[in-house]
């Protein structure tokens, strides 16, 4: 008999996956594959979108076909900040321009004198000033440097919806890639930004519908729903909102470590937003307050430091033992009151001379404590006054036992995990639209680790 499965695609920068889920949220099959980028006009790298489109369309033919699975349902999650414009037909009629783009200084200048400055549209869309990041400024950008593309635009769609449009047929707007980052929302009124009404751009985006919203599938012999898709760093978040009632934060940790509070809902400060703090939207429709720290960054390079000055391999830093004996040998002097901003900006073991540690165990628990000192300062900004009582770590820093035990040192209130979710964007989108495919209760996917250390 055939398994009930849901079909997920998880579309990274990297990797595009295609997974298979049983009623138990466990894969029961996987399919990657990492797509060469191609160029944009301006010959930056962008996205290969065909290649993309071949990837979702064959592989979920592919998985239709399978006679030990019977899908019922499909949706997917997807990198923010990126836009394709498709016409009237459907068809794609530009390329998906990376948000890592550079940004013209001279447009941007123009948008912000004439739509409020920067420091009041960041407050109200609750958006860092990023370029290209901001992915309602390359919709401004199109109709300002190519207006004769920009008219014939019939929908701008954010990446995931874009996915979700290939599996459907039908084009929506939706709430955790809307309120990203993209200027496009206005966090105090709850609809797009007056900006965007005044420069049109809300001809060219289609209905917002919400996050669970599922359509029938466009072939008449199918018997599956289709889901709208998710941001992925959102869509990450649902296994642990569906799990715990009480209040906690989220860090999830790569490159950047971003701190995620699904109860901190108040607006965005100055000082936050200075400190390079933003708004996600969850897929309930509710503000979760975020900040980011370019964690994983900083690490790698500090380790290839290492590795040099010590004649080590660089990889055997993130599998280091943590030794409570190394901390009394730590310089300590780090003023955690000094101005958050300043903090955050400079990381104190770039200027250490590595020649004063005995050795590179000891160079490595500085480097984590000088680390973790930006860490404690970047999840503080969204944690405090909220009551949140848990941290949840995820990603590549859960398993770093120095990271761990020294976050559980700066947080003896809390109760510090390191947590595991296997391909948690992935679940977290099958889970978004759980009751449409699965008569099954919600199971406990999250595999938990506490750190305990005393001061």
């Amino acid at each position: 008999m055939a398994i009930p499965v849901i079909a997920i695609f998880d579309i990274g920068k990297t990797n595009k996956k295609l997974f298979l889920l049983d009623r138990s949220y466990s894969i029961v099959f996987e399919k990657s594959e990492s797509l060469t980028e191609t160029i944009d006009p301006d010959g930056d790298p962008c996205e290969n979108l065909e290649s993309l489109q071949q990837f979702v369309h064959i592989g979920l033919q592919h998985v239709l076909s399978l006679s030990d699975f019977s899908v019922k349902a499909v949706n997917c999650s997807a990198y923010g900040a990126s836009l394709v414009y498709i016409d009237d037909a459907g068809q794609v009629i530009a390329p998906l321009y990376n948000y890592l783009k550079p940004y013209p200084s001279s447009l941007q200048k123009k948008f912000f004198e004439t739509h409020g400055g920067e420091h009041v549209l960041s407050f109200q869309t609750a958006s860092p000033v990023l370029g290209s990041l901001n992915s309602g400024l390359q919709l401004y950008r199109i109709k300002h440097e190519q207006p004769a593309l920009y008219e014939r635009i019939r929908y701008a769609l954010h990446l995931p919806q874009y996915i979700a449009y290939l599996l459907s047929g039908q084009a929506f707007s939706e709430m955790t890639s809307i309120g990203c980052h993209t200027f496009l929302w206005d966090y105090r009124s709850n609809d797009y930004h007056a900006w965007v009404k005044r420069e049109g751009l809300t001809s060219k985006l289609p209905e917002v519908a919400p996050s669970d919203l599922v359509v029938d599938s466009p072939g008449a012999s199918d018997r599956y729903v289709v889901g709208i898709g998710l941001h992925d760093s959102s869509a990450a978040l649902i296994p642990y909102l569906v799990t715990f009632d009480e209040p906690f934060a989220l860090i999830s940790t790569g490159t950047w470590a971003i701190s995620l509070n699904p109860f901190n809902t108040a607006p965005l400060t100055r000082q936050e937003l200075e400190c390079d703090c933003l708004s996600y939207m969850q897929y309930r429709g509710t503000p979760v307050k975020a900040s980011r720290l370019f964690i994983g960054h900083h690490h790698d390079v500090q380790c290839k430091r290492l590795a040099e000055h010590f004649h080590q391999d660089e990889r055997r830093y993130g599998e280091m033992a943590f030794d409570r004996e190394i901390l009394s040998k730590i310089d300590y002097s780090f003023e955690i009151t000094a101005e958050p901003k300043q903090l955050l900006q400079n990381l104190r073991f770039e200027n250490r001379e590595l020649s004063s540690f005995e050795n590179d165990a000891h160079a490595y628990h500085q480097l984590m404590y000088d680390l973790v000192v930006q860490q404690f300062v970047s999840t503080q900004l969204i944690v405090r006054g909220t009551g949140v009582k848990k941290i949840f770590v995820d990603g590549g820093f859960s398993r770093n036992e120095v990271y761990m035990n020294l976050l559980a040192k700066f947080f003896p209130e809390m109760e510090v995990y390191a947590s595991a979710v296997p391909q948690a964007s992935a679940i977290g989108a099958a889970l978004a639209i759980h009751d449409t495919w699965n008569d099954g209760a919600l199971p406990s996917i999250l595999e938990l680790k506490r750190y305990h250390i005393r001061s």
